[in-house]
């Protein structure tokens, strides 16, 4: 049961209030470049990601923002650090959201410029409090703590309170697992607003994806997160894989098939490994959410398999296709996974026919 909490809209996409979990991920091209940013925005779209934010790291990225934003059709959010006049010019070029750092803009009264100039325009901020930049006075008192990070990130949603602004996101990111947990477990208890998921500075493509599948799983598990970004070293579209994969693995949102697959042993007579990279690379961008099993021999085969919408049970040198359990037909080991790719689209047509 996902913790209810208020609904934030970002552009056409709404955070909270009971929508589907979004996926974000960030370009890693200099927003200077406009070409290179929109082309990489595309790309991200078209992996299924929800939301994307930008660096804007100076005036001229500011001024490149109208564009970008003319250029695409997914949310655009502005990441602000140090000067709040970049959050105004932000604005004014139409960006759907900005993610601040209070703890970095300045002032109290820079902050209330900014959230009086969002306000007026309907654009949510999200609250970004890092486990690096918690304020000296909650360091000095709570130390480096979850505890620490949840005050400064309340400190903050007070001024928009007080502001009488409420389209607030908060995120809470540390690069320990167990500070993120503790941190979003303690906010979540004292406010409704959306929470923003991610573990930052997870690392490289394969430990970084474990490590965000460890912190993100566990949070989500307990029904805490309404959008997430996974923060990896490596193309943002990885990024938007690994969220997805995150999201279907936990049965909480489906884009395209789910991949499962028995262990190797000494049962298996097929090459399993490859046979599952070739499925995978041939039906990663399949429409339909269909579960598809790809096992090494009888034993893990159809029946264990059952619950699969289709799959591959291999044997000595040849293997069975497979829908929900039932045999289709037996087929050579080199032609597994055409069949299998055939079965998919017979499926994909049956779904357009209605059936």
């Amino acid at each position: 049961m996902r913790n209810a909490t208020r609904p934030v809209k970002v552009g056409e996409v709404q955070i909270g209030g009971g929508a589907p979990i979004s996926v974000q991920s960030m370009t890693n091209t200099d927003t200077r470049d406009v070409q290179a940013t929109v082309k990489q925005i595309r790309a991200l779209q078209e992996a299924g990601c929800d939301i994307v934010r930008v660096a804007v790291v100076d005036q001229e990225a500011a001024a490149c923002l109208e564009q970008i934003i003319n250029h695409t059709s997914v949310p655009i959010v502005a990441d602000i650090h140090f000067d709040y006049r970049l959050a105004l010019a932000s604005l004014e070029a139409g960006v759907a959201k900005l993610r601040l750092n209070p703890g970095n803009i300045g002032s109290e009264d820079k902050v209330r410029t900014v959230v009086q100039a969002a306000q007026e325009r309907r654009v949510p901020i999200r609250i970004g409090v890092n486990s690096g930049s918690v304020s000296a006075a909650h360091l000095e008192k709570y130390g480096r703590t979850a505890t620490a990070m949840v005050e400064s990130a309340l400190e903050h949603v007070a001024i928009f309170e007080r502001l009488n602004f409420h389209d607030i996101v908060i995120s809470l990111k540390s690069t320990d697992i167990d500070m993120t947990i503790q941190a979003y477990e303690q906010l979540s208890q004292r406010v409704s607003y959306p929470l923003h998921l991610g573990i930052t500075e997870a690392g490289t493509k394969w430990f970084g994806t474990i490590k965000s599948a460890c912190g993100l799983g566990a949070l989500l598990s307990r029904g805490i997160g309404d959008t997430i970004r996974v923060s990896l070293t490596a193309d943002p579209v990885e990024e938007v894989r690994v969220g997805w994969a995150i999201l279907s693995a936990m049965d909480l949102r489906h884009r395209g098939p789910v991949f499962i697959s028995c262990p190797t042993c000494g049962r298996t007579e097929i090459d399993l490994e490859g046979i599952c990279a070739e499925v995978e690379k041939r039906l990663s961008d399949f429409p339909l959410p269909l579960t598809i099993a790809v096992m090494g021999c009888a034993v893990n085969g159809p029946g264990e398999a059952r619950h699969a919408h289709l799959g591959i049970a291999g044997g000595q040198g040849v293997g069975l296709i497979f829908r929900h359990g039932q045999i289709v037909k037996k087929v050579a080991e080199d032609k597994l996974v055409d069949a299998l790719v055939d079965e998919a689209n017979r499926i994909l047509e049956e779904h357009k026919d209605g059936r």
